[in-house]
């Protein structure tokens, strides 16, 4: 027997909780693969219908909005409705979404098939789907489940970036687009067979829990919910600061890399198909990275953790524009392992954040932050496309989010650690003094404790204790 949980080596290899994780991780896989769409089709949309860059890039901007808006509300939605609901439902809008716009024809279409739908669905199925799982379905190894289920999204760019690269070569746009459609449609049937919304559905406990954890009561006012969910959090300091931060964090990821990479590349001469590979394996060593900040994030001051990764990336994203060549060099595939590593670190900390501010509403605190690093990925998106278009180049971009990769390394630092009885918000009180009280001192207070009537003046002793304890007050 499992001496940590009273779990047997073989009932913890077959726990239900591995089960829902894998189908969890298969779902974001897909839905990550339709985020590396729109760097692929900024050319071809270039060419074959005239639109501009900064048009393309709004479309991949609403996206991006949207993808994060969704999460808390997803994530509230899975409380009422359940998981496998949700989840379904989101595969069926991408799919919709993605199969529509095979058949547009102008740049509001794209922005509304691509940009919303897409959006929407992929939103539903964010680092806060993975979040809701890791809070319902285990209690040990969250960190760890945290970081693989967060890796998924890269490595589903991963694992559909090449093909999908060699199918827009060499049969165009339109059949990638419906690869991704036979993916999302192949992934519902199999959400539906496996996922379950909580380990009492089943009759189990939550991995490494000692003793049944009843489901919860499905939360009327999914909507609702959400909001106040924001509006309580929007209170405290942490949540600004970590909000801030990880705006930088979208912008310097999805925003830039995700989006811009493989056109910055080709402007230096190396052809699309190699910057895309170059993006392939970056998510190689995202996986690494993630579930090695998950470890991390299980034994470390996830702030400290924050800081590091901030402070790396913005190093590598200044250096980047001289990296840049026709050919693959050295330093260039330096900079992608290292790159790679650090991408999607930041999450696991991220969500352990938010589970220590805000504990069962963790999922979705994380699901509003996960909204502002949208909506930094997006400034980014459309900005990166506007400053090519207007400068001719992409080096201004990547000097300017190296600088502010720096300041959310620093924000990072300034978020406080939760007090033990909840509180959040400001620098931690001095303790105060550690005082002997003498017997008569203490008789004084004793009486004043049942009732009783305290002649004469109070002792330095009373004195302090009571400003200590109107301090804390």
């Amino acid at each position: 027997m499992d001496a940590d949980n009273g779990l047997s080596y073989r009932g913890r290899l077959g726990h239900r909780a591995w089960w829902v994780a894998a189908a969890a991780l298969i779902a974001i896989i897909v839905a990550g693969a339709f985020s590396t769409l729109p760097g692929l089709l900024t050319g071809p949309l270039h060419r074959e219908f005239g639109w501009s860059r900064g048009s393309i890039g709004l479309a991949a901007s609403v996206n991006m909005v949207l993808y994060g808006l969704t999460a808390p509300f997803a994530a509230a939605l899975m409380d009422r409705f359940g998981i496998r609901r949700v989840v379904v439902v989101a595969l069926v809008v991408v799919a919709s979404g993605a199969a529509l716009t095979t058949v547009m024809t102008t740049a509001w279409q794209f922005t509304l098939y691509w940009g919303m739908l897409v959006g929407l669905g992929t939103g539903s199925m964010a680092t806060s789907f993975g979040a809701t799982v890791t809070q319902r379905w285990f209690v040990r190894r969250r960190g760890l489940v945290t970081g693989v289920l967060a890796s998924g999204s890269v490595f589903g760019q991963m694992v559909f970036l090449p093909a999908l690269s060699w199918i827009v070569d060499r049969h165009g746009w339109r059949p990638s687009l419906v690869t991704l459609v036979l993916a999302a449609c192949a992934t519902a049937p199999l959400m539906w067979l496996v996922l379950r919304d909580h380990p009492a559905d089943v009759g189990r406990e939550p991995y490494g829990a000692d003793r049944h954890v009843p489901a919860p009561v499905p939360a009327e006012g999914a909507g609702r919910r959400a909001l106040a969910v924001l509006r309580d959090a929007a209170r405290t300091r942490p949540f600004w600061l970590m909000a801030c931060a990880y705006a930088v964090c979208g912008a310097s990821t999805n925003g830039i890399m995700w989006t811009h990479f493989t056109p910055a590349a080709h402007d230096h001469g190396m052809p699309a198909t190699t910057a895309s590979s170059l993006l392939a394996a970056i998510g190689v060593f995202n996986v690494i990275g993630t579930v090695a900040s998950g470890w991390a994030t299980d034994r470390r001051d996830p702030r400290r953790l924050l800081a590091a990764f901030f402070a790396l990336r913005g190093l590598l994203l200044i250096c980047l524009p001289l990296l840049m060549s026709a050919t693959v060099q050295p330093s260039m595939m330096a900079f992608v392992v290292a790159f790679g590593l650090l991408d999607l670190a930041t999450v696991p900390p991220v969500i352990a954040l938010c589970r220590e501010f805000h504990g069962d509403d963790g999922a979705v605190v994380f699901g509003w932050v996960s909204a502002a690093h949208q909506v930094g990925a997006a400034l980014a998106a459309y900005g990166g496309g506007a400053a090519r278009d207007a400068s001719g180049t992409y080096a201004p971009v990547w000097m300017a989010l190296g600088a502010l990769c720096a300041a959310a390394s620093l924000l990072s630092l300034l978020v406080r650690r939760p007090e033990p009885d909840g509180r959040t918000a400001g620098p931690r009180p001095a303790a105060p003094a550690r005082v002997r009280l003498n017997p008569r001192a203490h008789d004084r207070t004793s009486a004043s404790d049942r009732g009783g009537d305290c002649h004469g003046p109070p002792s330095t002793s009373e004195v302090r204790g009571h400003a200590s304890r109107g301090h804390r007050a």
